[in-house]
């Protein structure tokens, strides 16, 4: 076979080892085994890529340089993405996730950049048809172009939406808080009309750089102004959706250099990030629109004096422990805070305790909890739960009036009962874990502060509530040995 066929056959085993990865990481149990043969489809496509045409002319005209370029740049990628992985604490895997989606979005743009570039100075070196394209002398709407602009457009919205959302979900003082002026969207509108202005004319300019990057920096504005008034209580949501732009952004990238292993690659990221966005929408009962556009968690808060009111009762292990002590039946519903005190690992041993002394333990997963989708599934898996024992929240909601004890450790809006009962509620109509029917209910927070949402909990208020104010992961093992001693 030819040196183009064996290329073909490689991306075509690239793209099936990219379809069975992510089937097999739609399950936690083999979660591990798809990321590897994902990794190996790309190692296979990055293989196969350095002996297309382009690449082995540049190895022609350049001798072995590229290729020597090319492995300094894996090597030192590869060390920062190992030490990134390793280092990062699992609470900052949100913000990872934005990160690496905004390094897509942002090399994608590049490509695309680079390859206009080589558009444009191949026509002085006498490349008949690249000549013409530059020169305009084709057919201005062709795929090229399209793709290119395309690129540019998506990618540099990624990237800078990302930088945005990872400085939201750092809570860096001048992000923390949602842009709530009205005048966004007008500025949002004339950045779009921007954005699509420049991405005609290049178009029908196709040998401007210059309009390029025009508007890769115009869409740059528009990535950031479009993330700056997303409330926390969203960033799932626009976490899904900035992977679904990166990927969006690789597809379009593939066809800028007619590279079909990216094409396919970046449409199952793009596809599979529209597809959770739609599941996180429906999980918080909201449009794609109202979260953009909207901005849950960008409302002026509720009075905390006049929800709690004196009505909080706050407990001691102890006291926990000897209502433990006759428990049947316990449900733990793990939020953020658990992710921030890394109390997985204390809620594994305080189930284990409660299980010898012969109760049923299991554990609630709202869709959202967290800050990225199946945060608190990555999170007790960690820890050795085992999944058969992780509920979801439309399977376990219809048992809590039978649940002797819920313990909700950092949990705050997914509990909130207020978005059943007060229409008026920022978070109104959101399904949430229906903690509230339990018998007993005990919340471990550091103190009452707000959720996302930025409103007061009536949860923490309620007649069966019993308050335990505490770091997540003492707490929790101070709840351990009480219970053990007693």
């Amino acid at each position: 076979m030819s040196t183009h066929a064996w290329i073909n056959l490689a991306y075509l085993v690239a793209a099936m080892l990219f379809i069975v990865a992510f089937k097999l990481m739609t399950g936690p149990r083999t979660a591990t085994r798809g990321n590897f043969l994902g990794a190996a489809g790309m190692a296979i496509a990055l293989a196969a890529a350095c002996f297309e045409q382009p690449v082995t002319e540049s190895l022609a005209a350049h001798g072995a340089w590229p290729l020597v370029l090319l492995g300094i740049a894996a090597v030192i990628g590869s060390a920062i993405g190992g030490v990134m992985a390793v280092k990062y604490p699992m609470t900052g895997m949100p913000q990872m996730v934005a990160l690496l989606n905004g390094f897509g979005g942002a090399a994608s743009a590049l490509v695309a950049g680079a390859e206009l570039w080589n558009m444009t100075a191949s026509a002085a070196h006498g490349d008949a048809t690249r000549a013409a394209l530059a020169h305009g002398e084709l057919a201005p709407w062709t795929q090229f172009i399209i793709a290119t602009a395309l690129t540019g457009l998506i990618g540099a919205v990624t990237f800078w939406g990302s930088l945005v959302a990872f400085a939201k979900l750092e809570e860096l003082p001048r992000f923390k808080k949602a842009w709530t002026d009205p005048v966004r969207h007008w500025v949002n509108l004339g950045l779009a009309g921007l954005t699509a202005a420049l991405g005609i004319g290049l178009c029908v300019f196709p040998a401007s750089n210059l309009l390029f990057w025009a508007l890769v920096i115009a869409a740059s504005a528009l990535g950031c102004t479009l993330t700056l008034p997303i409330g926390g209580a969203d960033m799932p949501v626009v976490i899904c959706l900035l992977n679904s732009y990166s990927g969006l952004a690789a597809a379009a990238a593939g066809f800028v250099i007619d590279n079909s292993v990216l094409v396919i690659a970046g449409s199952l990221v793009g596809a599979s990030g529209l597809i959770l966005t739609a599941i996180m929408c429906q999980a918080m009962n909201r449009s794609l629109v109202g979260v953009l556009f909207g901005g849950l968690g960008t409302t002026t808060a509720a009075n905390a004096d006049d929800v709690y009111a004196g009505k909080v009762k706050s407990a001691s292990a102890e006291e926990i422990a000897m209502v433990l002590e006759g428990a049947q039946r316990v449900v733990i519903v793990p939020g953020y805070g658990l992710a921030v005190a890394q109390a997985q690992h204390a809620v594994r041993e305080l189930a284990s305790a409660l299980e010898k002394r012969g109760a049923t333990v299991e554990y609630a997963i709202h869709p959202v909890a967290g800050r990225m989708p199946g945060h608190m599934n990555v999170l007790l898996a960690e820890a050795d739960i085992p999944y058969e024992k992780l509920r979801e929240m439309d399977d376990i909601n219809p048992t809590f009036p039978e649940t002797d004890v819920a313990i909700v450790v950092g949990a705050n809006d997914v509990v909130n009962p207020a978005a059943r009962t007060d229409p008026k509620s920022p978070i109104a109509g959101m399904p949430i874990l229906d903690v509230d029917k339990a018998r007993t209910v005990v919340v471990v927070k550091r103190s009452l502060s707000p959720g996302f949402a930025g409103i007061p909990n009536p949860l923490f208020a309620a007649d069966n509530t019993l308050m335990y104010f505490a770091d997540g992961k003492k707490a929790i093992l101070d709840l351990t040995a009480a219970l053990e001693k007693g």
